[in-house]
C-alpha cells in the first residue's frame, strides 16, 4: 500500500507508524526524537488503512501536550491523499485529550447508568472544605 503520508519519517518512525494493527506497540524514546510526530502519523496511517477514527484514543498527561498531539494528528491527516478532503470531520471523531479530560467525558456519557447527573462535579481534597 502506498503511504506518502509517511514519507517524512525516518525508518524507525515509519516502522512504528505503519506497524500492522494487530501488532502491539510500545514507543520509548528520549525528548525530541519524534514520538509525538510518530504517533500523529500512526493515526493518519490507521485511518488511511480503514480504521474508524472514532475508535482511536490519544491520551497524554497535560493539556498542552494533548493539544499539540491533536494538532499534529490533524496535520498528518492532510498529507494522506485518501483522507485529505474529509480530514476535518475525521479529526473531530478522534478521541484525544488528557487522562482526566477523557475520563470525565466517559463519566458524562455514562452518567445516568452510574447514578450520576450529567452536570456532576469532580472535586478533590484541595477543593473540599474541611471544617
Amino acid at each position: 500500500m502506498e503511504a506518502p503520508h509517511l514519507d517524512k519519517l525516518n525508518p524507525q518512525q515509519r516502522a512504528a507508524a505503519s506497524a500492522p494493527l494487530e501488532t502491539p506497540l510500545l514507543i520509548i524514546a528520549g525528548a525530541g526524537t519524534g514520538k509525538t510526530n510518530t504517533l500523529a502519523h500512526r493515526v493518519a496511517h490507521l485511518i488511511h488503512t480503514g480504521v474508524n477514527p472514532s475508535r482511536i484514543l490519544l491520551l497524554t498527561f497535560t493539556r498542552r501536550a494533548a493539544q499539540e498531539m491533536a494538532r499534529r494528528a490533524q496535520s498528518a491527516l492532510t498529507t494522506a491523499p485518501s483522507i485529505r478532503n474529509s480530514q476535518s470531520a475525521i479529526g473531530n471523531q478522534i478521541w484525544s485529550g488528557t487522562f482526566h479530560a477523557i475520563s470525565t467525558r466517559l463519566l458524562r456519557l455514562h452518567a445516568q447508568s452510574l447514578g450520576l447527573t450529567e452536570n456532576f462535579t469532580v472535586i478533590d481534597r484541595s477543593d473540599a472544605k474541611i471544617s
